[in-house]
Formats: C-alpha cells, sequence, structure tokens
C-alpha cells in the first residue's frame, strides 16, 4: 500500500504549540465507525460518553527530560543528544544532532561541563552509542540537567517553557523510560479521572516505553515494507485478568493511545486473551489488522504518512478517518502533541 494513501493537507496554524487549560478542557471528536457520524464535543464530556462496565486502559509511563544539549570538545560546536535507551552502564543509545559529525571516537562535553561523552559506535538505524562519563548517574545528570523531548514541530522545542515539564506529562505517569509523550492520556485530570470512575468504569494501566520508532515516518513508498523498532512493554497481572474478563463478558474495551493499542494487540493471543508479559513490542498495525482486544480508542490527531495515523486507520478505516480529519481541519481542531483528541467507537 503506497504511504501517499496516508496524507492529508494541514495548515501549519493547526499545530498545537500550547496546550489548553484545564487539560480537559481541549475538543474531542467523536467517531461512530459504524454510521460514519461525527460528533464535536469536549474532552470533559468522556465520562459521558463511556459505558458502565467499560474498561479503559491506558499507558502510564514517565517521559524522561531525555534531551541533553552539548558542545564538540575540539571547536565547541553545539550539539544535542537524546538519550534512547542504557546499553550498558554508563553506555547510552541515543539520536545525535548533527549526527554527521559524532564519529567512532568523538569527544563531547555535556550540559556546561556536567559530564564528557565518547561516541562508540553507529548503530543500524542510525543512532549513536556514547559513553557518558559523569559523577552520578547518567539518570541523575538527565534530572538536573536534561530537557523534555518536546517535538520538533512545537516552535520552542530548544527552550521549554517551565510548565512544559508539568504538561508534556499524563498526571498518571508512573514508571519512567519514554521520550515521547503517550499524548492521547494529556487530557486527563485527576477530577476526570474520579468521573470515569464514578461512571462505572474500570481503569487499568499498562506500560510502554515510548520510543523513536513511534514517531519515525514510514520508511520508503509501501507502508507493508517498514519496519517498526522495538519498545519495551510490560502487562501487568491485574490489567490482563481485568482485559480478558470483559472481553468474555461482552464489555468493551477502551485504549487510551496507540501505544496502549499496540501493548494490548501484542499480548494478546488468538482469542483476545490478555497475557501478563514484559517483553520488546515491534507489532506494526496496518490495514487489514484483525484487532483482538481494542474496541474503542482515544486518541490525538497524528503526522500525515506515520505508522500511527496508519494504526488508527487500519482501527476506522482509512476513508472514514481521511474524511475525519478533513473535517476538524474546517473546524479548527488542534493538532498533534498538544493537540486535541479523537474517541472512536
Amino acid at each position: 500500500m503506497d504511504v501517499a494513501l496516508f496524507d492529508y493537507p494541514l495548515p501549519p496554524e493547526l499545530i498545537a504549540q500550547e496546550p489548553v487549560s484545564p487539560r480537559d478542557a481541549s475538543r474531542l471528536l467523536r467517531l461512530d465507525r459504524a454510521s460514519g457520524r461525527l460528533e464535536d464535543r469536549r474532552f470533559h464530556e468522556l465520562p459521558d460518553l463511556l459505558r458502565p462496565g467499560d474498561c479503559l486502559v491506558w499507558n502510564d509511563s514517565r517521559v524522561i527530560p531525555a534531551r541533553l544539549l552539548g558542545t564538540f570538545a575540539t571547536d565547541g560546536r553545539p550539539v544535542e543528544l537524546l538519550l534512547l535507551r542504557e546499553v550498558a552502564s554508563c553506555h547510552w543509545e541515543a539520536m545525535a544532532r548533527p549526527g554527521r559529525r559524532c564519529r567512532p571516537g568523538v569527544r563531547l562535553q555535556l550540559a556546561g561541563g556536567a559530564a564528557r561523552a565518547v561516541v562508540l559506535e553507529r548503530t543500524p538505524r542510525g543512532n549513536r552509542v556514547f559513553r557518558i562519563e559523569t559523577p552520578g548517574s547518567v539518570r541523575d545528570l538527565l534530572e538536573r540537567h536534561g530537557l523534555p523531548p518536546l517535538p520538533p514541530y512545537i516552535d520552542r522545542h530548544d527552550s521549554p517553557k517551565p510548565e512544559d515539564w508539568q504538561r508534556y506529562q499524563t498526571v498518571y505517569a508512573r514508571d519512567p523510560g519514554s521520550v515521547a509523550a503517550p499524548t492521547a492520556g494529556l487530557h486527563f485530570t485527576p477530577e476526570l479521572i474520579e468521573r470515569v470512575r464514578g461512571r462505572g468504569v474500570e481503569i487499568h494501566a499498562v506500560t510502554l516505553h515510548v520510543g523513536p520508532g513511534t514517531f519515525r515516518p514510514v520508511q520508503g513508498e509501501d507502508v507493508e515494507a517498514h519496519r517498526m523498532e522495538s519498545e519495551q512493554v510490560t502487562i501487568p497481572g491485574e490489567t490482563a485478568e481485568a482485559v480478558t474478563r470483559a472481553k468474555a463478558e461482552g464489555r468493551r474495551v477502551v485504549a487510551v493511545g496507540t501505544t496502549t493499542t499496540r501493548a494490548l494487540e501484542w499480548a494478546a493471543d488468538g482469542t483476545g486473551r490478555l497475557r501478563p508479559e514484559t517483553g520488546e513490542a515491534d507489532l506494526f498495525i496496518q490495514p487489514d489488522y484483525r484487532f483482538r482486544v481494542v474496541d474503542g480508542l482515544v486518541t490525538n490527531f497524528h503526522l500525515p504518512r506515520s505508522t500511527l495515523l496508519v494504526l488508527v486507520s487500519a482501527f476506522a478505516g482509512r476513508e472514514l478517518i481521511l474524511a475525519a480529519y478533513a473535517h476538524a481541519v474546517q473546524a479548527r481542531y488542534r493538532f498533534y502533541s498538544y493537540g486535541d483528541a479523537m474517541l472512536i467507537e
């Protein structure tokens, strides 16, 4: 399938630069897959749109301040690292900019001299492995000097505002490890969560640490040829039991976000039974995929030609999703990470 089929026109001014306040004041486009009906709502209305007995599942991964600024030791020119994962003690895989200058053996000064780093190797996907030397742990270094990993389409991504530390994080984030936010969850407030529970909706969590594979565009022109990068997933036993029970009883499972959707579908067997499991998930959900677990989806609006747009198209149908996106553009919804949301039922 040609990736151009997942393109759509978006006026640049609709790319959200600021989150709304309060979080649940964002808009919510409700889409009925069966009828194709669209409704313009607000996110604070979500509890009224859910059904008693629904099983709501979200991703509780916490975003780490993974961006480190520094300079090349030889000439002082600027460099930026996005730390992705620890591969050994003090050895981290990272995306580097400018990458072409980060050849093996090149040395860097990081965080105003708080740490030093040397490039050890280039990975097959074009990342780099660095040995980072700092008095404490690298995670402590990130907590002291790292920046929130705002996406580049937010104009201030190089100089986040103080409020970005809080707003580029869900209120229920728990387990640190993501380098991008599971953005569908950014709309929830503690008060809204209590209203959801008061509606008789179960809430459970999975953990998927969002990596760069989530936001990389489809490589090449053929969607089927794209290969997802793996991301670490944990399905707790309590969540596996609750989801499996809901499916057996004919109750809906509603996923908060595409990362939650991929985690649930990755951990399901052929009958829809969910396994409690920890592992590396590289599932790429695309048209013709048969969903085994997820019945409803809360999601933001995604970039053209992205694997996330392919996923929601697989869930609701490409033509229906593109029609919904066209409506959202005409109605001046706000797009991407700090933007508005959809509920697909």
